[in-house]
Order: structure tokens, then sequence, then C-alpha cells
């Protein structure tokens, strides 16, 4: 036995020991994502540009501090803020889906100026008739969203809010809510000043170029109060009073990007995605039971602390686990089993030879090295493009994939391999009867049969690529075309045409509307160009009533910002090509890595083109499950290539030909089993992950399916004409 068993054992325990202290109890230990608690989501952008050179640096940071002055305040528990890239700032609300407020929280600029109403008759009929003379500016008093009045100030304030120290809620004379501040030292000799000089006259108070207010100056105001008004609800003057107090930001924001998750549908994706989990792992372990026996009871073992792991390292690290994140859970624990598929069937071809025990589990595990680390190295390059480009719940899924694949690794190679060791270090008999798919030695002629599937999957490659020509942009959801997305649960069945036309009537002709899951549950998903939600609202409350429908989830997300995603998301899918491009030349050859890269397309293609031609939506969910695909099919790949390798090293006077159909014969046993595993979680995945997940699980099963099919008779057969020519 290895004479560094008991080290080897003791880093195991402390490793599953140390995972199952941070995960314990999961409900406190591992955090949610918005999209599963329920919260909002804001990306805002810092228009830094507005700014003169000698005021950018830093804009950003001091944007972001006066966000959580105003959020800390505001009492929201565990929020999240932070930039991101150069100009960006990610803010996330916990428990929140009042969009109006928060969204008013955390954009508005709060740039508060004084300015006074010029009373010159010659400068007003001038400045109204459209001819504005140059130190004056034309601004509207609005009340009720009604213009009650039009005024002309003077340009230079005398005063700006940077000399507030405080403010509050007040009430008028009329029992009408107002916003009371209080000037500092300075600003109260400003103010005492101005309004001595001014008496008489109105003073504009402007908050974001707004005016609130232009009351008349009655007598000087020495002590620095005064108070903001303008037809307020308490809440709004309690938030108004808030922004003030935190500050101005130091540039204008806009809002990029917004989703909002309900509480309702948060608890929905959380039980689906147990359901999922559950079946996932069931069907494998049972599968891996039945077909390797006692390998396969330690598989399942493998497959069971690989998840205890994946989750003591996420909450260690503080990683929130999304609802992609569930999706790339539930497909770790397939692609788990791939390795300990891989050492269980070089094992099986060493006990055909005859070999000790012992000499069987050593040789079958060294064999299998090299193919279980690159096909993971592959799979894990895609994940890591995904994290570093991938923005939301989808970076959620990548660090879920990363994290499971490395703990993969360590299970199959590391704690099987201990087992194993343990339980043949007194035994030289030890029995590893395994099921045999294909008891005799398969000669079946792949190239031969390579040359129809070329032409079948040349067919294929032109369908899905006139199906993504002409109709992939009908298909592209809001991630990408920017617009409003909002999922509403009905209390009652109505029909979509009232829906439509109240929404018409509220100016949004451009709504389509769609029912989403289950006809009983009653939920509908309403689509516009732009942004939207308040007047969804408004049209649903006149429509409906204010307690007849429930908003399960509500999405926006910029034009501009579409278009960027959509480019990032190509950008994504040729660096992943990319990377593995370079990896495959690496530890191959440059002939072997362009025709697994182009295999990898031909999966990619064919899996998006029937995700169009089925008529599902792309969003940045499917932008993941092609990543993966390409990760997982380079991985079936790999290991093809890493047995013609092995064979091209003993029968070196054989051809290529004879060598590439020896060697997909001889690991074919393993495709089809790993590739039924992955397919088994994905089907649990499909059934009862959620109609959230439901059009990942779909592109994912395409996908295997291709995969495993350009492993077989695409990947290889390109290399045999490639050599040939």
């Amino acid at each position: 036995m290895d004479k560094y068993f008991k080290w080897k054992a003791i880093l195991a325990l402390a490793v599953i020991g140390f995972s199952i202290y941070f995960a314990y109890p999961p409900q406190e230990k591992i955090h949610l994502g918005l999209d599963l608690k329920g919260g909002m989501h804001i990306l805002l952008k810092v228009e830094t540009a507005k700014l003169e050179e000698k005021d950018r640096a830093g804009a950003v940071e001091r944007a972001v501090e006066i966000i959580k002055n105003r959020i800390d305040q505001f009492g929201v528990r565990e929020p999240m803020i932070t930039k991101q890239g150069k100009d960006e700032i990610v803010v996330q609300l916990p428990g929140m889906t009042e969009q109006e407020r928060a969204r008013e929280i955390v954009s508005q600029t709060a740039h508060l100026e004084f300015k006074l109403v010029s009373d010159k008759e010659d400068v007003i009929k001038e400045a109204l008739a459209g001819k504005v003379p140059e130190g004056y500016e034309v601004k509207e008093i609005k009340e009720d969203d009604q213009i009650a009045d039009t005024i002309v100030l003077e340009t230079e304030p005398i005063m700006a809010g940077d000399k507030l120290t405080n403010a509050s809620v007040g009430f008028d004379s009329y029992g009408q809510a107002v916003v009371e501040f209080q000037l500092d030292k300075d600003g109260a000799k400003i103010f005492d000043a101005a309004t001595f000089k001014n008496i008489g006259r109105k003073l504009a108070i402007i908050l974001d170029g707004k005016v609130h207010s232009a009351p008349v100056i009655r007598d000087r105001i020495p002590n620095g109060r005064g108070q903001i008004s303008g037809s307020f609800t308490v809440q709004q003057a309690s938030d108004l009073a808030l922004v003030l107090r935190a500050g101005a930001l130091p540039a204008p924001v806009t809002i990029v990007e917004e989703r909002t998750v309900g509480p309702t549908l948060g608890q929905d994706s959380i039980r689906n995605g147990i359901y999922a989990s559950i079946g996932g792992a069931a069907l494998v372990v049972l599968f891996m039971v039945f077909y390797y026996l006692v390998p396969g009871i330690i598989s399942g073992i493998a497959v069971v602390l690989n998840l205890v792991i994946l989750f003591g390292v996420m909450a260690k690290a503080g990683a929130s686990l999304t609802l992609p994140g569930i999706a790339g859970l539930i497909l770790t624990m397939g692609m788990a089993v791939d390795a300990n598929v891989l050492i269980n069937e070089r094992m099986r071809e060493e006990m055909k030879l005859g070999k000790a025990i012992r000499s069987v589990i050593a040789a079958g595990y060294h064999k299998a090295f090299s193919a279980i680390l690159d096909s993971n190295v592959t799979t894990i390059l895609s994940a890591m493009v995904l994290l570093y480009f991938g923005s939301g719940p989808v970076r959620g899924f990548a660090i879920t994939l990363t994290i499971g694949l490395i703990a993969s690794m360590f299970t199959s190679l590391f704690i099987t391999r201990l087992i194993f060791d343990y339980f043949t270090r007194d035994r030289k008999q030890v029995s590893l009867k395994m099921v045999n798919l294909f008891p005799g030695q398969l000669k079946i002629d792949w190239m031969k049969l390579s040359k129809m599937a070329l032409i079948i999957s040349a067919i294929m490659v032109i369908v899905s690529g006139v199906a993504i020509a002409t109709k992939a942009k009908a298909r592209l959801g809001i991630d990408f075309t920017g617009g409003t997305v909002e999922e509403i649960h009905l209390n009652q069945t109505i029909d979509l045409g009232k829906i439509r036309s109240a929404l018409s009537k509220a100016g949004l002709d451009n709504a389509s509307l769609q029912n989403y899951g289950p006809a009983k549950d009653n939920n509908i998903l309403i689509r516009t160009k732009e942004e939207s939600k308040a007047a969804i609202q408004k049209a649903l409350e006149g429509l409906l009533g204010k307690d007849k429908f429930v908003l399960r989830r509500s999405e926006y997300l910029g034009p501009a910002a579409g278009s960027e995603m959509l480019t990032k998301a190509f950008r994504v899918v040729m660096v992943s090509l990319l990377a593995i491009l370079a990896y495959v030349w690496w530890r191959f050859n440059f002939t072997y890595a362009v025709c697994a890269v182009i295999a990898l397309a031909h999966d990619s293609l064919i899996g998006l083109g029937a995700l169009v031609l089925v008529g599902r939506e792309i969003s940045l969910p499917i932008i993941a499950a092609i990543l993966t695909i390409i990760g997982y099919s380079v991985n079936d790949t790999i290991v093809l290539y890493d047995r013609i390798r092995e064979n091209s090293k003993i029968f070196r006077k054989e051809t290529f030909y004879n060598i590439a159909n020896m060697s997909m014969n001889q690991v074919f046993s393993r495709t089809i089993i790993t590739s039924f595993t992955v397919i088994l979680v994905l089907l649990s995945l499909y059934l009862f992950g959620g109609q959230a997940l439901n059009d990942f699980a779909f592109i994912m099963l395409v996908g295997s399916f291709v995969g495993v099919y350009s492993t077989i008779f695409i990947a290889t057969a390109l290399i045999l004409r490639w050599t040939k020519k």
C-alpha cells in the first residue's frame, strides 16, 4: 500500500470536514441570489463624460459611496453596491420589490440649486417668445404632471446644495408634506445675504433640473433653514430627504439594466431546483450502482461528496447560488461521473488482461488521468470565459460549474482512489465485476460511416444556418434587444385581448403578450421595446384592480446595453473556441485542434438552430448553455483523441484509418454511458426545473445528442480527411 495513504486520508477527511463545517446549515451559510430570494438588481452607468476632465478621477468611487449611504439609510438588509468595469455600478437589494422607490433613491442625482426668478418684464417677454437672453433660462413648474406655470430664471445660482447639512420631512400650514432642510454656517450666511437683498422676488428651488417651487421671499432668512414643496406624499418627501442627506452624486447616472424578482417566484424556483437536484442525483447514482456495481457505489459516494465540497467552497467564498447556478449544480452531477466512468472502463480493460487487483486499479487511474485532466480543463476554460464576460445570475452558473468541475476531479482522482486502496489493502482477490454494455470487442467501421454522417451534418448545418439567419433576430430576448419584460400572475382567468386593449390605451401599442407556463397557473409575459414598467402597472391596475395580479418578475435593459450584450455574447463564444483551440493545439497538435473546434462550432450551430426552429427565446442563459455544450462536447472529443494518441504510440505501423476505428470502438461504451448520465440529469432539469430553466435544459439536451454524434462521426473523420490531403 502507498506509504502516504495515512496522510492522504487525513487530507481527504479534512477537505470533507471543513466543507461540511462551512456549508452547514445550508439555509444559513449558502447565500441565495436575488433570482431565488427575491429583490432588485440595478446596473447604473455613471455619465463621467459629462464632467470636466479634472472632476472625472474618482467620480465612480464617490458615486458608490453616496449610493451606499442612501441605501443604508433606506434600511435594506445586506445590500451589495460595487463598482463594475470603468464606469458602472451594480446595486443589489435583497427583498426590495418597490421598483419606483428604489430606482429614484439610487439613480437620483440630487443636485440642488437655488436660482432667482427674473422680474424684468422685457427679459420675460423676450424669453417666453423663444428668444432667451444670455444669462437666463426658461423653466416650467408642474403640479400633478400638469404645467402650472412657466418662469424665467437667472442661469447663475445663488447657491448649490453642497451647503446642505440635513433634510427631513415636515408639513406646511395646509398639512402638505414638504422637505425641510438646514444649511451649514457658510450656506446660512449666503442664504441670509441673498434673501435680504431680494425681498419681494421669487426664489426657485431646483432639484436635478426640475423646479419644485418658487416662493416669494417675504423676509430675510438668517438661520439657514428652508423647505422644498411640490405636492409630495409623505413617502416621496421622506425619500427625497434621504437622498439630500446622503449628498448629490458627482455625475448623472443612467439605469442600464434592472431586474426584479418577486418572493413567490423565488420560492417556486427554489422548490423546482430542489426537485430537479434530487431527481438528477438519484438517477445518476442509481444508474452507476446498477451498471458498475461496487465501483458504481464508490462513484455514487464521489458524486455526493462532490456536492458537499461544492457547497462548502461556495459558502466559504461567499458566492451566491443563483437559478442558473442550480442548473450548473445539476449539470455538474452528470459531468462528475465522467471521470469515474473513464477510470472504471480503464479498469475493465486491465481486468481482461488478467492483472492483479491492485495493478488493475493503479493502471486504470494512471491511464485515465490525461484524458480526465484535458477534458475537464477545456470545460473549465469555457466556464471561466463565461465568468469573465458574463453578468448577473449567469455568472452564478459559471461559478457553480467551475467549482463543481474542480471538486469532481478531486473526488474522482483522489478520494475514490483512497477508497479502492482501503478495501484492497489486505485483500488480493476483490471482485470488481461490472455490467458490460458491449460484451464483445466492437469492430464497427466508423470512418466508413462518417462519409454519410458528414453529408447529414452539412444538411443540418445549412438548415440551422438558414433558420438562424432568417428567424434568430425575432427570437432575441430582452438581454439582447433591450426593453421591458414583466411576468404577471393573475388571480383570475382573463382574455389576453382585454389586457392588450388596456395596454394599447396606455400607449403601449407594441406590447406583446403570451401565456407563460401551465395554463392553470394564470401567468403571462408582457414585453415592450421601451422602459414601460410604470405604464404596465397602471394599465393592469385600471383593468383588474390592485389586488387582482402579482408581479413575479420584472426586467428592463436599455437598447444600447442590449446591443452591447449581443456583441459580447458573440465575443464570448469566439474567445471560448479560441481558448480551446490553443489548449488542444498545445496538448495534441494543430490539426487535432482545428478539427475539434470545427466539430464544436457544428454542435453550437445545430443546437442554436434547433432552439430557433421550435420558437424558443435566445437569452443569456442560452449563451451559457452553448458554452457548456462547447465545453462538454470537447470533453468527449478529447477522450477519443487521447486514445488515438495512445494507440498511435503502440501501433506505429497501423494507418490512421484503422487506429481511429480501433480507438472509437474502445471508448464507445464510455461515450454512451457518460452521455447517458448527463442526459439523465438534463431530463430531470427539463421536467422538474421549472419554466425559467426549460429553454436552457432543451438546448443542452439537443447539444448533448449532437455532441456525441460529432465526436463519433465528425471530429476524427475531419482529421482523417485532413491527413489524407
